[in-house]
Parts: C-alpha cells; structure tokens; sequence
C-alpha cells in the first residue's frame, strides 16, 4: 500500500475520532437547545392552553398569536419596561459602576482589593432570590431606608409604589455589577503602564490618560461585558417578580414577567411562547449590535 493512501486512511481515522469525541456534545446541544427553540416556534402558531377546550385539541392557528401580541397595549408597555430596565441596570449602571469600582482598585494595596472585592461579589453570590427579598425588605413600607430617613426627620416613601423601576433597577445593579468589576479589573491589569507613563510624561491629565489611552485601550473588553451583561439582563425574572410582581400596575411588567404571566397565569402557552420568541428577537437584534460594534 502506498504512502498516499496511508495517510489519507490516517486522516480519515483522525477525522472519525474527532466526530466520537463531539458527538456527546452535539446531541446534549441538539436535545437541550435546538429541539426546545424549534417546540418553541411551533407551539407559537398554535393555541396550546393548560385549560379549557384548546388544552384538549391542539390547532394550528397561524399568525394569529403575533397580530394580538403586537396589537397588545401590554406588550408595547412590557417592551418599553424592558428597554428602561436594561439600560438603566445594565448598559449604565453595572458597566459604569463595575469601570469605576476597578479603577478605583487599580494599582491598589492587596489588603484593599480584597476587601473591596469581597463587598462587591457578595451582591453577585448571592442568590437572585435571595437578593430580591434583601431588596424588599430594605425598601418596603416599613424597610431599612425608610427607618434611616425617619430617624433623620424625614417621612416614609413608598418606593415599591411610588418609584417601583427605580428599585429593582437599584436592585439588579446591587445584584450584578461584581462581574463587570471583575472584567473591567483583568482589563485594567493588563493595560502596559508604560504606555500611561508616557502619556503623562508628554503632559497628559489623569482624565485625558484615562479617555485617550486606557478605555481606548479596553474597550474590547467594554463591548464584550456590554453584550454579555445585556443578555443576562434582558432576562431577569425572579428579581422582578419577587420584589414588585410586575406592578403596581404594569410598571415593572417586562417582557420575562408579561410571558409567565400569559402562560402560567392565565394558561395561554401558545401565546406565551410567542412573547418568548419576540424576547428571543431582542436579543438577536442586541446580540448582531455589539459583534459589529466589536468588529469595528
């Protein structure tokens, strides 16, 4: 036999070995991602219900479960909830807390950085219920803010009916901000300080180093923990619904809570998937956004 043909049976062989070496992993990503997206899509264009007759007769219906969705005030609210709360929690609050929490870390004593970081991840260990109820308590009625604002002369506020997206965007940036900090920290670390040194020694500011050279400098990493903080945002569900339920109202209904409650309030799972695939869009859309801002 040839040498040509030894190899070629060589390849072959290599080629098999890696497809047996993939193929727990291809079947646990098509059993447990692929197969539930496409149940997902199908169920969208039909009338699944866990009551009443559509629960014994499944039919299709078509595009009938999106022309009421979009023709649903609550959804636009819903929508709108979203976008405030993912902008105002994640895109502002934990990018630019997380930035400035490490950047106050930078350069630091060892003894500092741990006792900072230590405060900081223990809003992000903990438990997302956890930290709803933490939140709750502290801005109830009869809460911590509202004791430390009486025993100062002032009067108690409503924050949960008053300013309900407020809080839980309080809340979520208490509860994530310790990723971005400690994203923003690896950045930081590894921006050479010669080049800062430079800067400083042909006149530069501390803020004119900080705008021109170090977030220049980061700023992939800045796009990379935007997307995935965005993402892990647009689908909060337990902070919101424990702390203020989606109300008073629909104030606080985002997309998460406006879908569990179509599909496990009132029972309507085709609709409710529906809602799922439009947050599913979202997040698409946001996705393309930051990997050509990257690319850029």
């Amino acid at each position: 036999m040839s040498s040509v043909a030894l190899n070629g049976a060589a390849k072959r062989k290599r080629t098999w070995t890696w497809l047996y070496f993939l193929l727990p992993s291809v079947a646990i990503m098509l059993v447990f991602f692929v197969y539930p997206i496409l149940l997902t899509v199908f169920y969208s264009f039909t009338n699944l219900a866990l009551t009443g007759e559509a629960a014994k007769h499944l039919n299709f219906v078509g595009l009938d479960n999106y022309s009421r969705m979009f023709e649903d005030p609550t959804v636009r609210t819903s929508i709108w909830n979203t976008l405030v709360f993912l902008i105002g929690s994640a895109v502002i609050g934990q990018q630019v807390l997380g930035f400035l929490i490490a950047l106050l870390m930078k350069n630091k004593n060892r003894w500092f950085r741990r006792i900072i970081g230590t405060i900081v991840l223990a809003g992000w260990v903990t438990p997302e219920i956890v930290c709803a109820l933490c939140l709750y308590s502290f801005f109830a009625d009869e809460g911590t803010l509202n004791a430390i604002l009486t025993s100062f002369g002032f009067s108690e506020v409503t924050w949960l009916y008053t300013v309900p997206m407020i809080t839980i965007i309080l809340a979520n940036i208490w509860h994530g901000t310790a990723f971005s900090m400690l994203v923003f920290q690896a950045a930081l670390d590894d921006v050479p300080s010669e080049i800062e040194e430079a800067a400083i020694v042909d006149g530069a500011s501390k803020w004119q180093v900080l705008t021109r050279v170090t977030i220049p400098y980061i700023k992939d990493s800045i796009t990379t923990n935007a997307m995935l903080v965005t993402l892990q945002t647009l689908g909060v569900f337990g902070l919101i619904y424990a702390m203020t339920g989606g109300g008073p109202g629909t104030s606080t209904t985002t997309l998460p809570i406006f879908m569990y409650n179509q599909a496990f309030v009132n029972y309507q799972l085709g609709y409710g998937t529906a809602i799922s695939l439009l947050l599913l869009f979202i997040g698409i859309i946001l996705s393309l956004f930051y990997i050509r801002s990257m690319k850029e």
